[in-house]
């Protein structure tokens, strides 16, 4: 089981990391030299909200994952890890942000937005599961 939980937690991170390293530069170059830092993070937003759904109805169903609540959580909280170290090292490596400057960014709009976007990758594969009624 924990095996297929870090499988699934692998795939859902490479969706979703990859998802969002093909829109940053959209976002960083392309958007917010015209709308904002803000309007950029709002346009980006619901792709990776996209992503993360998509993602975490895939990834448990591609490993064979069995749908039970405490696995599908231990993928999100797996997946989370592997995110924030990649951020972490994508922040520094290509753009040369610190880590406190990466932490401090948490207080603003922008911020609020991606952690909101963080939360819910965390526990999309236990959401995207639930069986209604």
């Amino acid at each position: 089981m924990t095996l297929r939980i870090m499988a699934a937690a692998g795939l859902y991170f490479l969706i979703v990391f990859g998802a969002g390293f093909l829109l940053g530069p959209i976002r960083v170059f392309l958007l917010e030299p015209r709308i904002g830092s803000l309007g950029a993070v709002l346009c980006e937003t619901p792709f990776l909200l996209a992503a993360i759904l998509v993602a975490a109805r895939m990834a448990p169903r591609a490993v064979r994952l069995e749908p039970r609540t405490r696995a599908l959580l231990g993928v999100g909280a797996t997946a989370l890890a592997m995110q924030q170290i990649a951020d972490v090292v994508v922040g520094v490596a290509l753009r040369g942000i610190g880590l406190r400057e990466q932490i401090a960014r948490f207080v603003t709009a922008e911020g609020a937005i991606y952690a909101s976007l963080l939360l819910l990758f965390a526990i999309m594969p236990e959401l995207a599961h639930r069986n209604p009624g």
